[in-house]
């Protein structure tokens, strides 16, 4: 059973809540304080050509950091058996998420949640990838930016989004404290996912910022509810 199939319809109606996810985080004080903001999940970027990458042993002591029912999310691109192997043996991951091009069967043969990245330029199809990742957690949506796989900072035109798809979207690219309550009014997402909004530097994550990006949300989440007469 996945997401798809537990989440009623309509699923980001105008009572859910917008979830968050703060990713490339490198250091345990920024997933601490990530944490005592309220986000739901953190993600921990294990590409070898990420400013942001870290090591397994970086990511068990972030991971200590994190208490009960905030989400630990891993993200890979296009990452070998024994890549995945190496983190997943030593690192308490509760999702992966797949940036690269890897096949539905890829994703899920490593027997944990996951969610698809799916970079968005003309002819991009996400009912047909919803179809094809049927047992994702989600589709994370983001701008397309030729030989990047995301975390590039730039964003997309959102409305080429559906409203209220059969299946958890999460947005990102270029998201931050000034435009994230205009994209969840008009985009209605699940989740939204940030990285380099919320920094003072790559990787290194500003308290400051963050506090003013859940408040964003919070705006955000509060003008979508008023729209519809919450």
């Amino acid at each position: 059973m996945t997401v798809c199939d537990t989440v009623p319809r309509p699923m980001q109606d105008a009572l859910a809540r917008t979830r968050v996810k703060i990713c490339g985080i490198t250091r345990p004080q920024d997933a601490h304080a990530a944490v005592a903001l309220g986000v739901d999940a953190i993600g921990l970027v294990f590409w070898p050509r990420s400013a942001r990458v870290v090591t397994p042993a970086q990511a068990h002591d972030i991971i200590a950091a994190v208490p009960p029912f905030v989400t630990t999310v891993g993200l890979f691109v296009d990452a070998s058996v024994t890549e995945m192997k190496a983190v997943l043996d030593s690192v308490p991951l509760d999702l992966l998420q797949f940036h690269g091009d890897e096949s539905p069967q890829v994703c899920r043969g490593y027997g944990r949640p996951y969610l698809k990245a799916v970079r968005m330029r003309p002819g991009v199809d996400l009912a047909s990838l919803a179809g094809e990742y049927a047992d994702a957690a989600g589709l994370l949506v983001d701008a397309y930016v030729s030989g990047q796989p995301g975390g590039t900072g730039a964003t997309f035109d959102w409305s080429h989004l559906p409203i209220n798809p059969a299946f958890p979207l999460v947005l990102a690219g270029g998201l931050d404290a000034g435009n994230v309550a205009t994209a969840i009014r008009q985009v209605r997402p699940w989740a939204v996912d940030v990285s380099g909004g919320v920094e003072s530097d790559k990787g290194i994550k500003e308290a400051a910022k963050m506090a003013a990006f859940m408040q964003g949300v919070r705006d955000g989440d509060r003008e979508r509810g008023t729209e519809h007469g919450v």
